[in-house]
């Protein structure tokens, strides 16, 4: 199965609040509602507006399988303004938002493709950290995925209402030819 990935843009809300929806729907059976709830994200108007701010500001990735979006990131240059407790890291950095797959993909590497190319990005960039953040409760599945995607822990956050929270981090070689 062939993965292409692509810009995205404004047109593409629709689809990655559809991942969203799919991310929710698929955490639900699995009996882990902790991360996104069990209500679909795309009828959160906050979820909504954060996923538009995200798209407006940064770089938005799709993963195609054929021509069927199959995954969604967003590539900023900040964390969100639930993380401004936490100090900056004291260089330039890229920060992943909105990492999420239509579940009809899942085990078919869409996520690990966006995740090699925001680091390739990043790096020809000149910036050499990425940074993103998960949810770190219920099994902590979530941050072990990013683990096995050459993310390390930093940080540990509790959001809103004690949700737990991970900040992880992956250096990239700069143009410059730092060290990975």
């Amino acid at each position: 199965m062939e993965i292409t990935i692509r810009d995205g843009g404004p047109g593409d809300i629709p689809a990655i609040l559809g991942m969203l929806d799919s991310c929710v729907e698929w955490l639900v059976a699995q009996g882990r509602p902790g991360q996104w709830g069990t209500k679909p994200l795309s009828q959160s108007p906050k979820t909504v507006e954060s996923v538009t701010r995200a798209v407006d500001e940064g770089d938005v990735f799709i993963a195609e399988v054929g021509d069927v979006p199959a995954a969604t990131l967003t590539l900023g240059h900040s964390p969100g303004p639930y993380l401004a407790h936490l100090p900056p890291p004291g260089e330039p950095e890229r920060y992943i938002h909105w990492l999420a797959s239509d579940r009809r993909f899942k085990g078919h590497g869409v996520g690990g493709a966006l995740l090699a190319h925001a680091a390739e990005v990043t790096r020809r960039s000149g910036v050499s950290l990425l940074r993103v953040d998960c949810y770190a409760g219920d099994d902590g599945r979530l941050v072990r995925y990013y683990e096995s995607n050459g993310f390390v822990r930093t940080e540990t956050y509790l959001g809103k209402d004690d949700w737990p929270g991970q900040v992880l981090a992956r250096r990239v070689q700069g143009l410059s030819g730092g060290r990975q």
